[in-house]
């Protein structure tokens, strides 16, 4: 990690922390107000109880990002509103917890004092209860601060921006400076809200006038700061709409957005990127007009979007997927690329060459003594089901990974055979056999531009990105990735370096 990546990374920090804030300090307020009086109706209806923080706990056992990407088909929306909504039922239990225990705790003889006093319930709840019980409610709420600010992080793959840019980012592009400066500012952020929440408490406490401007200053620069991705930028009418670039959670795409950005920023457009989203996530945003466009690849939507289990040629997929994206959702495919990233089946050469493995065919026989290893997405894809069906592969263990990681697994031993990118410079560097697929039970995964329906009105748009069309080649891309995976430059460097060398 040097100090160019370092700084390079630091540009970004002002509007990567302001997302995180508005977003975290968003959620954690509406938790609040959401659940502070649902806590008290608790105490009073105990019947309540058990329903209530039973929802919450199990909100609360539910993985961070598979409740932000539950959100997505719930709301039918990408960025914010996903993020927000899990992010309140990720605050909810500590503050509802620490709230009925602080109130149902106090001793009784307190409670009946307060009776013997004459006091209705609503002042007894105000003069005796919840001051008696603020220590343990903001302890609650300390925690669920801790919580929101750590799994906003994790709202990058249903593209809220976030802190979780540069940790998602980093991974997918072995940039230790985004990994560093992301986790960095994330623990950060979560101990400066914490504190400021705790001085807060001793202001009140210790009726502090300096303690009370202390947080005062703090709270209102940290409004200032959440408040600054929401304020208006001037710009000249023809970048008045900027263009939303979607893109996958892999190296590549990293780069192709940022060839995009580049290509269109030099054609005088106002560009803004949603990265590190899944395919599924970026055509739903796509056909509902949440980005303008993306990178997919034609194997991806003829079968998980079309259904489609015949294969004929590359020619007529990329046609008859054109029509069909046009017919049903008016997106424009602009063309292909000009390069093929299909998924393959690799493993070490010098296990391949013992066995004498060149195809799947080859492997089928050994499968049942191997393990497997894949990203994300590739064992609950068609295409793996195809293949499976084809050769009749029953590997002995099956296990995901990150995409980095699923490199090294394969390379260090901890599994056999994975699910590689045909483009990925890492096959060369890791010494890996790309297994030939001869009943071709693979489709196609030719790269292709989409636009969505309102994007490929904009004749300015669509002019800047069809010089594209057949511009780039395998080896082009393969290069561009290995600068980035191998050599550890950034997807902004290696995007300068690819559009040099298509000349543009």
């Amino acid at each position: 990690m040097n100090q160019s990546d370092l700084w390079d990374q630091l540009i970004l920090l002002p509007n990567y922390l302001g997302h995180h804030l508005l977003l975290s300090l968003s959620a954690l307020l509406a938790g609040i107000v959401v659940c502070l009086p649902l806590a008290i109706l608790v105490t009073r209806v105990r019947s309540l109880q058990w329903p209530v923080l039973s929802f919450a706990s199990v909100a609360q056992t539910i993985p961070g990002i598979a409740l932000l990407a539950l959100m997505v088909p719930l709301l039918g929306q990408i960025g914010f509103l996903p993020a927000f909504i899990a992010l309140i039922l990720y605050s909810m239990l500590p503050i509802l917890r620490n709230t009925v225990t602080g109130i149902m705790g106090l001793a009784p003889e307190i409670i009946e004092a307060a009776l013997g006093l004459g006091m209705t319930s609503g002042q007894r709840l105000i003069r005796v209860e919840l001051p008696l019980a603020s220590p343990v409610i903001i302890a609650g709420i300390r925690t669920a601060t801790v919580w929101v600010v750590g799994t906003a992080t994790l709202s990058t793959p249903v593209g809220a921006t976030s802190l979780g840019n540069y940790i998602f980012s980093g991974l997918q592009t072995q940039n230790s400076a985004a990994v560093f400066v992301g986790c960095v500012a994330a623990a950060s952020l979560a101990i400066v809200l914490d504190q400021l929440i705790h001085l807060a408490e001793l202001a009140i406490q210790r009726r502090s006038r300096v303690l009370g401007w202390m947080t005062g200053v703090g709270l209102v620069s940290i409004v200032m700061i959440a408040l600054m991705p929401l304020v208006p930028i001037t710009r000249s009418a023809r970048e008045s709409m900027p263009v939303v670039l979607g893109a996958a959670s892999f190296t590549e795409q990293y780069i192709l957005a940022e060839v995009f950005s580049q290509r269109l920023s030099q054609d005088g457009l106002t560009v803004s990127s949603r990265p590190g989203m899944g395919s599924a996530i970026l055509f739903e945003a796509l056909i509902n007009g949440h980005i303008d466009c993306y990178v997919t690849y034609t194997g991806t939507v003829w079968t998980n979007f079309m259904k489609r289990e015949d294969l004929p040629s590359r020619k007529v997929i990329l046609e008859q997927m054109t029509d069909w994206l046009q017919r049903n959702y008016q997106v424009q495919a602009l063309g292909a690329l000009g390069f093929e990233n299909t998924y393959a089946l690799a493993m070490l050469k010098t296990k391949a060459e013992a066995s004498r493995i060149i195809s799947i065919e080859d492997l089928s026989p050994y499968a049942s003594q191997l393990s497997m290893g894949s990203d994300y997405e590739f064992f609950t894809r068609p295409e793996w089901k195809m293949l499976k069906k084809s050769y009749r592969l029953d590997f002995s263990e099956e296990r995901t990974f990150d995409p980095t990681l699923m490199y090294l697994a394969v390379q260090a031993g901890v599994v056999d055979v994975i699910s590689a990118y045909s483009t990925d410079g890492r096959i060369i560097d890791y010494d890996l056999a790309v297994l030939v697929d001869p009943r071709q039970a693979l489709p196609p995964y030719d790269a292709v531009l989409l636009l969505s329906s309102q994007a490929s009105k904009r004749s300015e748009l669509v002019s800047a990105l069809q010089v594209f069309n057949g511009a780039i080649d395998n080896q082009t891309m393969r290069e561009a990735n290995k600068s980035v995976d191998v050599d550890g430059e950034s997807p902004k460097k290696a995007a300068r370096v690819l559009l040099r060398s298509i000349r543009l």
